[in-house]
């Protein structure tokens, strides 16, 4: 523990350099580049938004609250004739809400700007509107990456040079129910690799032991911070490990780094941070508790955050999860885009939904699949 502590302040200093280098990528060269070619003052950027209730297809259920829908704001900037999408989605347990996201971007002012290409000055200043609001900045911010990747004509994954070719399979989520209810959503969840499990309830073996009348299929574990006791967090995990679950996520209350650490130190799996990790300057606060992080766009402010975390954790030597809140395809096909970059991608928070108003990234034999349209890769339904 003492020697991971010391690690954390030797790469302190790197990781500094690492979100310059996150920051200074070829798109900003290209932004600035291309702020020759749009004509100054002749063209504004103009932001609308709107709340929007997803309905979810099943009562989701995690360790301390159940739920049967998820309010989100959707936003647009539109510029020069072209729109990006973009969305907060707001799970209660976040503290945002559609009125808090609506009187944020109330305050934002886009015409300030003469170019989307601006991009990095943009998302300075809508940081620095109020402190946190992390989903309703995030919700501009992908509206923003939609735009500019529209005007480059470029999917972000080819913006950030990856390979569309190497995204993970996605994980498919159950919450916690009966033991019949479990079963049910398990065979439902048969065209998926990997499954995701919501534990942290006194009921977590029988949950597990249901899943496995089923199907053997690879298991990630969430356990919510559900778990209070680092010694039976431990045995439990020994018991997960016998049963092919593959990784733990959040088993101790999202403060508790010592017992974190403890339990990560001698887990047989990894263990990644959900709850207790939210934004860039946290990556290195949690090296040595945790053995990679979760980003979700929504905690981290969105797109270009999400690179740097991925930047600075890699460079940490950390894994990285990409992850999700219930959102349409317009939030989870913006986090696709980074996924061919990621260990593990849980971005199934689209199918659980029975009123989607996009289409976008897909999921072919479990794999989560890219197209190649502009943006973040989506197109809004026609109503």
């Amino acid at each position: 523990m003492a020697q991971s502590r010391r690690n954390f302040l030797k790469a302190t200093a790197f990781a500094a350099i690492s979100s310059s280098i996150a920051a200074s990528t070829p798109l900003n060269i290209f932004a600035q580049n291309n702020k020759k070619t749009v004509s100054s003052g002749s063209k504004k950027m103009k932001l609308s938004f709107k709340p929007y209730d997803l309905q979810l297809r099943h009562v989701f259920t995690i360790a301390n609250s159940s739920r049967t829908t998820t309010p989100v704001v959707l936003t647009e900037i539109s510029f020069d004739g072209i729109t990006g999408y973009g969305e907060a989605s707001l799970p209660p347990y976040l503290g945002e809400t559609q009125a808090s996201v609506i009187e944020f971007l109330k305050k934002v002012n886009l015409e300030q700007f003469s170019s989307p290409f601006e991009l990095d000055d943009i998302l300075t200043y809508i940081d620095t509107i109020a402190e946190n609001n992390t989903a309703a900045k995030a919700s501009v911010d992908i509206a923003l990456h939609d735009l500019v990747g529209k005007l480059m004509n470029q999917p972000w994954y080819k913006i950030w040079g990856l390979n569309k070719e190497n995204t993970p399979s996605t994980t498919f989520t159950i919450g916690i129910d009966t033991v019949e209810v479990v079963k049910q959503k398990t065979r439902e969840a048969s065209p998926y690799n990997i499954l995701k499990v919501k534990l942290g309830r006194d009921t977590d073996k029988q949950m597990i032991e249901a899943i496995r009348t089923v199907t053997d299929k690879p298991i990630a574990v969430d356990a919510n911070q559900g778990w209070k006791d680092k010694h039976q967090a431990l045995d439990m995990i020994y018991w997960l490990k016998e049963r092919n679950i593959v990784m733990i996520e959040q088993p101790m209350p999202k403060y508790n780094l010592d017992d974190a650490a403890w339990v990560t130190e001698r887990s047989p799996l990894p263990i990644f941070a959900d709850e207790s990790f939210q934004r860039l300057t946290d990556v290195l606060k949690l090296k040595g508790a945790f053995s990679g992080v979760n980003i979700k766009l929504m905690k981290c402010t969105g797109m270009r955050e999400a690179w740097k975390i991925l930047t600075v954790a890699r460079a940490a030597n950390m894994k990285v999860m990409i992850g999700c809140m219930t959102e349409t395809s317009c939030a989870i096909s913006a986090a696709t885009q980074l996924s061919p970059a990621v260990d593990w991608a849980d971005l199934d928070g689209n199918l659980l939904i029975s009123n989607d108003c996009f289409n976008g990234v897909t999921v072919v034999d479990g794999k989560l699949k890219l197209n190649d349209l502009a943006g973040i890769g989506i197109e809004k339904h026609k109503s």
